[in-house]
């Protein structure tokens, strides 16, 4: 069958991949030059089932509105005339329930493992390399209130049977010995020894290569504009440059899906949730992480990727500004800088900004649709590079005719 996969970040490139496999004739289309040049292109760096859940939970609601007056918040509201704004934070507001929060975490969990042993398999498989490494993610507390919410949280990895270990802040200095040396406020961590690292673009990359060897076809610097429906399927889809044909084609293009699929009258609920990174030379190894960190209090990631260091955070709510704001740009070198001084050359740092695909309640959008030959992978959030392999190992299972593992996306 030939399958037209829309989209050339690490959802579409995974989607393709799992799709070859099965047999199917794949074509990958994407409006950029390449592979993983926006959502994908700058992410923290995080392979982390464990911290896989959603944004919408209780006590968000609260926070949300303390941040609002501040400029560097973790979580930025910026309103805007926009309806689909605001229908996106209505429905996230109804999700911050603890109902809602524990079944929409628990499907994420499901996904977020599954994908993580999906992922090892293909590293297994094909020898792919991408500044991976598998030395687990420590998760650090400034304040005693915030080490009482890692309590809670630990209490939730349990139930879950996620490993983890709860440490004291003189238990740090065997996980991460700079962060002491560093003298910031810290008053204990929670580690996730199971967790990975590694560059979301190089995998990209290196995946669409593989791809391409294999007998995919890429077709980039061309935007689908438009599906074009015939009774209950769709027939082809117009491009910037012209029309292309599939027996099949799969959504798999993040943030921007929701425009696409307004076209055939879907309404898909992925709002941008806008990002930012910095990305430095390690100059001292000393000082450096020795995996990834996760800051609490800043809510900023910080991960070693082979030589260099990525730093990223902050999430506003705005649209598709692709401004790089230097307020947020800097709170984030300020943050790194604090945790780890000199440990790279923060201030000749690469900045990026992206758009996190986010659906209110959390988990991501796989499957079919009421159209017989258009499926949907789309709506990762924060957890793309996480989830990818597992959601789109799912989805070709489902296209082929196959039995799925609903279990792990719905029960």
């Amino acid at each position: 069958m030939k399958v037209l996969v829309i989209g050339a970040g690490v959802v579409g490139l995974t989607s393709a991949w799992y799709l070859m496999k099965h047999g199917h004739e794949v074509t990958v289309v994407e409006r950029c030059s390449g592979p993983a040049m926006e959502t994908s292109f700058g992410n923290a760096g995080g392979v982390c089932p464990g911290f896989a859940g959603p944004w919408a939970a209780p006590g968000m609601p609260l926070k949300a509105l303390k941040w609002m007056f501040k400029e560097n918040a973790p979580l930025k509201f910026r309103p805007r005339l926009d309806p689909r704004q605001w229908s996106w934070m209505i429905r996230f507001l109804a999700n911050c329930t603890a109902p809602r929060f524990a079944e929409n975490k628990a499907r994420m969990q499901r996904m977020a493992h599954y994908s993580k042993a999906c992922l090892v398999a293909l590293r297994e498989e094909t020898g792919i390399a991408y500044d991976d490494a598998a030395k687990g993610v420590l998760q650090i507390f400034a304040t005693q209130e915030e080490m009482a919410g890692g309590v809670r949280a630990a209490a939730v990895l349990e139930r879950l049977g996620v490993s983890h270990r709860l440490v004291e802040r003189d238990g740090i200095a065997a996980i991460e010995p700079a962060l002491l040396a560093g003298g910031a406020p810290i008053a204990g961590g929670l580690h996730l020894p199971d967790d990975e690292t590694g560059d979301c673009r190089l995998f990209c990359t290196r995946l669409a290569e593989l791809l391409a060897e294999r007998g995919c076809t890429f077709v980039y610097d061309r935007s689908v504009l438009r599906l074009v429906r015939s009774r209950g399927s769709i027939e082809r889809v117009v491009t910037t440059e012209g029309e292309m044909q599939a027996d099949a084609y799969v959504i798999a293009c993040g943030p921007f899906a929701p425009a696409l699929l307004r076209t055939v009258g879907i309404s898909l609920p992925v709002y941008p949730v806008k990002g930012y990174s910095i990305t430095c030379e390690i100059t001292a190894t000393e000082r450096a992480p020795r995996s990834s960190v996760m800051d609490e209090h800043s809510k900023v990631m910080i991960t070693r990727l082979g030589n260099r260091l990525r730093a990223a955070g902050m999430a506003e709510i705005v649209g598709f500004d692709s401004s790089l704001r230097k307020g947020a740009i800097a709170g984030i070198r300020n943050r790194v800088q604090t945790l780890f001084p000199d440990a790279g050359d923060y201030h000749e740092a690469s900045v990026w900004c992206g758009f996190r695909p986010m659906t209110p309640d959390g988990p991501a959008r796989v499957g079919p649709t009421r159209f017989n030959n258009l499926f949907l992978n789309a709506g990762h959030g924060s957890n793309g590079w996480t989830q990818a392999c597992g959601s789109s190992r799912i989805l070709a299972s489902m296209i082929s005719g196959e039995k799925t593992s609903v279990r792990i996306l719905y029960s």
